[in-house]
């Protein structure tokens, strides 16, 4: 077995907008959770990115402090993840201005957050265009080996696999490694209940800590055909039947052969993908609860992480100064 030391690194982060849904969960946390045994994990508060749209004092500082919660709640151990608000280590945002000066508009224009944003005709602020810049930089400081993300961020990681190799190239050194991406595919779309990706932006979310009430309301609005209960199905045509295979494992070959026999209404569907979910998150949801009644014990993990996190990156600032002549 490794050591800590010979671990290889696996970092991600998390922008901090809300709470999370289930798509969140089985996308990004779950499977960022499993990764603690095999590598050294790092997941960062990217409080500096949720500044592109979020511009209320309050609801920062609330959302980045639950964020952190939601993470532990869900089984992230502070004794072996690093876990740190990206604002407590401000050799990210010289890094990035570094990266900045190596990147060219043009291929930032590709970026797909900022051409949503501007085929929706959104007035696009500089922190828009630049985020891939600033996500490189929280990614490339941290050394790490692996980035685990949703499949619509890979071309973030890209972006910074992209900054490692030219920042590696034109100043002729292996300063910075080029991180893989690491997508699990059976989950890297999780659908919401409109059938789209689940997304707060599209408001198809099942919130990852709802109370019984909420879950409830939100699993009975889903989307579905105008088929009767004796009528064959096609599951894999069905929103509720893909929220099956999540959290209705054991019986999913039962409920496909029902659905494709006949017999099986959507009311039913729903109602057992209803207990399904709820004794799946209510554990996680009490757990959740517990910690948001010490935010001290939270705060107290975010600072001793930020210690570790900043310990890295001045030293590799130090080497990148010394790269590109800042070391006077």
């Amino acid at each position: 077995m490794q050591t800590q030391k010979e671990q290889p690194i696996a970092l991600t982060g998390v922008k901090p907008t809300g709470r999370p849904h289930v798509g969140n969960y089985f996308g990004a946390m779950k499977p960022f959770v499993d990764l603690q045994s095999e590598y050294q994990t790092c997941v960062f508060i990217a409080d500096l990115h949720a500044l592109t749209t979020l511009h209320d004092k309050e609801k920062v500082r609330e959302y980045a402090l639950g964020v952190a919660m939601d993470y532990v709640a869900i089984g992230v151990d502070p004794e072996k993840t690093v876990m740190y608000r990206q604002s407590d280590i401000p050799e990210i945002a010289e890094l990035s201005w570094i990266f900045s000066t190596l990147t060219t508009m043009p291929y930032l224009m590709r970026a797909h957050a900022f051409k949503d944003a501007e085929a929706k005709n959104k007035e696009v602020n500089v922190g828009t265009f630049c985020y891939p810049i600033l996500m490189a930089a929280d990614i490339l400081i941290q050394d790490p080996d692996i980035v685990p993300v949703g499949k619509d961020q890979n071309q973030h990681v890209e972006i910074a696999r992209d900054t490692a190799a030219k920042f590696n190239h034109t100043f002729g050194t292996e300063m910075f490694k080029t991180p893989k991406t690491m997508t699990i595919e059976s989950v890297a779309t999780v659908p919401g209940i409109d059938g789209q990706k689940m997304s707060k932006s599209y408001g198809n979310t099942i919130p990852l800590f709802a109370d019984d009430e909420t879950l409830h309301k939100a699993i009975m609005s889903i989307v579905t055909d105008s088929k009767s209960p004796e009528e064959s199905k096609n599951p894999e045509e069905d929103n509720i039947f893909a929220l099956h295979k999540l959290f209705s494992a054991d019986a999913i070959e039962d409920i496909a052969r029902r659905y494709r026999e006949g017999g099986m209404g959507y009311k039913e569907s729903k109602d057992m993908l209803y207990e399904n979910v709820r004794a799946y998150i209510a554990p996680l949801r009490e757990k959740r609860e517990a910690i948001a009644a010490d935010p001290g014990a939270v705060k107290k993990i975010l600072d001793e992480g930020g210690v570790v996190a900043r310990e890295r990156a001045v030293k590799k600032l130090k080497e990148v100064h010394v790269a590109i002549g800042l070391d006077y």
